[in-house]
């Protein structure tokens, strides 16, 4: 820990920042932490910590974020770097986090989504960088039958409903599958994006935790921004959001609300694992309290014509988060080993 500070005392100092306060800002699901730095003239940044295990996040971090600038999106600039030691000093965006302002005043809400659907529409036109990764339906079903390993304990679900569940959302995955994917930033909703009043166009919708942006169907991060686990968009915006983002980009109405319910089923499903994990593994119950809302998008996904097996399989074989469950569900908190 000492040598910890000690590396990060001479980032700090070399960057110019070492005598700025410090405040701890709201960070993500993972081991990265993040500070608002603030110097005496007023002059603020970000300091972007990650585990050592971490580390290498900051490359395609950097990556994508040249690409998005590139693109005349608005990703915050890199003012010093240390890959070594997993720190990060990046541009300040503020606060104005979209689901604080919607929160703070329901009239920009559908503003910030229309901003927020342009943005999407055109990151998905224009080509990818190279050496984004892709995943198969295969993988993408594994990793939300997360589910299964941590949401379920207790459950007795058999493991024959997992290999059902999973066979289920690799056949679905594959029917929407698209030949031309896209940069999926991956974690494109409400908390990660900032309004930049100061700035025009698209680049008033500052990006934020993108490291993990890889090739998809461009229904992913619309799934990830109309099924958000932290705030309900208002019902009636949704169908609009959508068809305002089919008229931008041209697609086909019907393959792209089929593969929004698709994708949206895969990410609920996983969320709805990991906020298991991290209540189990790692001490974090506040998760377990979002668990209503992503069963909420789940049971809109799944009530699309093309879901009903999958839908069969769910709901035989999850238990729906009730009072009771959650309850159940915090007393395990920190219980489980360290695999």
């Amino acid at each position: 820990m000492a040598d910890t500070h000690d590396h990060l005392t001479e980032f700090l100092t070399g960057a110019g920042w070492a005598k700025a306060s410090r405040t701890s800002l709201a960070g993500d699901a993972s081991a990265r932490r993040y500070d608002r730095l603030r110097k005496d003239s007023g002059e603020t940044a970000v300091l972007m910590m990650t585990g050592l295990t971490e580390a290498a996040s900051l490359e395609p971090f950097q990556r994508i974020a040249r690409h998005l600038d590139r693109n005349g999106l608005s990703a915050p600039r890199s003012i010093a770097e240390d890959p070594d030691h997993g720190f990060l000093l990046l541009e300040d965006f503020g606060d104005l986090i979209f689901a604080r302002m919607m929160h703070d005043d329901p009239k920009t809400e559908a503003p910030l989504y229309n901003a927020a659907v342009d943005v999407l529409a055109h990151l998905h036109s224009v080509q990818a960088p190279a050496g984004v990764s892709t995943f198969t339906p295969t993988q993408m079903a594994e990793f939300a039958a997360i589910v299964f390993d941590w949401y379920v304990p207790g459950a007795n679900a058999p493991i024959e409903a997992k290999q059902a569940f999973t066979d289920e959302l690799t056949r679905l995955l594959s029917l929407v599958e698209t030949d031309r994917p896209v940069l999926a930033l991956r974690d494109f909703h409400s908390e990660n994006l900032v309004w930049l009043p100061d700035r025009n166009g698209i680049r008033r919708v500052g990006l934020l935790d993108f490291q993990d942006a890889f090739l998809c169907h461009p229904a992913y991060d619309l799934a990830s921004l109309l099924r958000d686990a932290r705030r309900d968009p208002k019902p009636a915006l949704i169908q609009p959001l959508t068809d305002r983002y089919i008229r931008s980009s041209r697609a086909h109405p019907e393959d792209l609300n089929r593969a929004v319910a698709v994708y949206g089923a895969q990410r609920n499903l996983r969320i709805l694992g990991v906020f298991a994990r991290l209540c189990q593994l790692q001490g974090k119950p506040h998760y377990v309290g979002m668990m209503p809302r992503v069963w909420r998008h789940l049971s809109t996904d799944l009530s699309h014509p093309d879901l009903t097996t999958l839908r069969n399989i769910v709901l035989a074989a999850l238990p729906e988060p009730t009072e009771d469950f959650r309850t159940r569900m915090k007393a395990r908190c920190a219980a489980a080993p360290v695999p």
